[in-house]
């Protein structure tokens, strides 16, 4: 899938926006997915994102997480955490099944399907041009930092 186009796709986002991928050509972009809102992983990393959003920025990047959370519990996590970009609803696994996201995982020991932990990045021809799955969120924010600053 690396180095290849990403097929158009629209999702509702947070602040009343709707996300087009073909909106966003002349910019590099952040699409990480994630479990589940409010969940200390998925915080930390939210909160990661965040703290080094103005260095993206500076790299003409942007960010958008991405889960099967709805609207409303997505304006609340990003509220409460000033999140300074967008979390985008894929409650239909839209997204999740055009990036192959969605696993069987053990969760207290039993089997559930839920996202796993993802990042992608679409450079600003739209190619997929870097994907991380299985992420740890320790220090993953830098690594994504640090390839994206290899991009300009």
């Amino acid at each position: 899938m690396l180095n290849t186009s990403v097929s158009d796709f629209e999702l509702p986002a947070t602040s009343g926006k709707t996300f087009k991928l073909s909106n966003f050509i002349g910019k590099n972009l952040i699409l990480y997915f994630y479990p589940k809102d409010s969940t200390p992983g998925c915080t930390t990393q939210g909160i990661q994102f965040r703290d080094a959003y103005d260095q993206f920025q500076a790299h003409h990047t942007e960010i958008f997480g991405i889960s099967r959370d709805s609207l409303k519990s997505h304006e609340n996590f990003k509220a409460k955490f000033s999140f300074p970009f967008e979390l985008l609803a894929d409650t239909e696994e839209l997204a999740c099944q055009l990036f192959g996201v969605i696993k069987m995982k053990n969760m207290y020991g039993k089997q559930v399907r839920g996202i796993e932990r993802s990042t992608f990045i679409i450079d600003k021809n739209g190619k997929l041009v870097k994907e991380w799955r299985g992420v740890k969120v320790d220090r993953h924010v830098n690594e994504v930092l640090n390839f994206i600053q290899t991009l300009n």
